[in-house]
């Protein structure tokens, strides 16, 4: 296949390797000194296994320098997919889709928004990787699984084919029954280790084997499955055990990239994690009092690092 990573950090470079590794043309669309680093060096990944492995790859600024693919993986921060969309126009041609792999429920619905539906597929990635420096990742934890599907819950033929590839390269993939229901357990998972994890600023070992932290982790969890329920996606009776076993099962020093993100002072997904957890629990009549604390508590900083506020 013939696949565009939009946005090379930890999950969009890590798996643009994986394909790259197994024979496919890949080309990473990025800017700055991420560009700088892969068109001068590669891409170097660091392994579980302890190994460093470093691949020359194709990299370019511009989308129109590559014209449409068969797929683009969009791996951008969840605040910049309305931009990106908007930048990856020239890679979409009549037969290509794109497949968005970054936290939260509301990419799919953006980007057919702006590129049409028939070009959107659902899709999520569960990982740990940390982007060490510019074009350079560390796998930390965790063996990648990417679940993608068509909105509408055929299985088509564009979908079985990445499904292929992933399989291929080495990387778990799925299509599942119902993408929607995909997306909305793996965001319940990630809002609620993220907004514990940042207001904690602690691991995942911490914040899990405390009785106090880990009731914040249960009653977020409880929070999105009733949001989730009120938007017409049914998690089931055990949504919040599944994830807590899940957080159970991360390393010990495991931390999330929102969390990371707003702990070095950088801007963060707060808004597209309990961020949106809030507002959309708004729009469809669900309290979700302590999602809304944790969400105030850490706005502060989110506002400090976008420069609007000073203190």
């Amino acid at each position: 296949m013939r696949i565009a990573v939009f946005g090379v950090g930890a999950v969009g470079g890590f798996l643009g390797w994986r394909l790259a590794c197994a024979g496919h043309d890949v080309v990473f669309i990025a800017r700055g000194k991420t560009l700088g680093a892969l068109q001068q060096q590669g891409i170097r990944v660091d392994t579980l296994e302890g190994t460093s492995e470093v691949l020359p790859v194709k990299a370019v600024q511009d989308p129109s320098a590559v014209g449409p693919v068969d797929v683009v993986l969009l791996g951008v921060k969840a605040w910049q997919v309305a931009e990106s969309a908007e930048a990856m126009r020239p890679l979409i041609g009549p037969e290509s889709f794109v497949v968005p792999l970054q936290n939260g429920v509301e990419a799919p619905s953006l980007l057919a928004g702006a590129l049409g539906a028939e070009h959107v597929l659902g899709g999520l990635c569960y990982m740990v990787a940390l982007q060490v420096g510019p074009g350079h990742i560390r796998h930390a934890g965790m063996e990648p699984r990417v679940i993608f599907g068509e909105l509408d819950g055929r299985v088509t033929s564009r979908a079985q084919e990445l499904l292929a590839a992933f399989t291929g390269a080495g990387v778990k993939a799925e299509i599942p029954r119902n993408i929607h229901e995909a997306i909305w357990s793996k965001f319940m998972f990630i809002a609620t280790f993220s907004s514990v994890a940042a207001v904690t600023r602690a691991p995942a070992g911490v914040i899990r084997s405390l009785p106090e932290t880990r009731a914040l982790l249960e009653a977020v969890a409880s929070e999105v499955a009733a949001v989730a329920a009120a938007s017409g996606v049914d998690l089931g009776e055990q949504a919040v055990a599944s994830v807590l076993e899940i957080i159970d099962n991360l390393p010990e020093a495991g931390t999330a990239s929102m969390q990371r993100d707003i702990m070095e002072g950088r801007p963060s997904e707060l808004a597209s994690q309990p961020g949106a957890v809030v507002r959309l629990g708004k729009e469809k009549g669900v309290a979700t009092p302590v999602s809304s604390m944790l969400y105030g508590c850490l706005l502060p900083l989110e506002q400090r690092a976008r420069g609007e506020i000073a203190f």
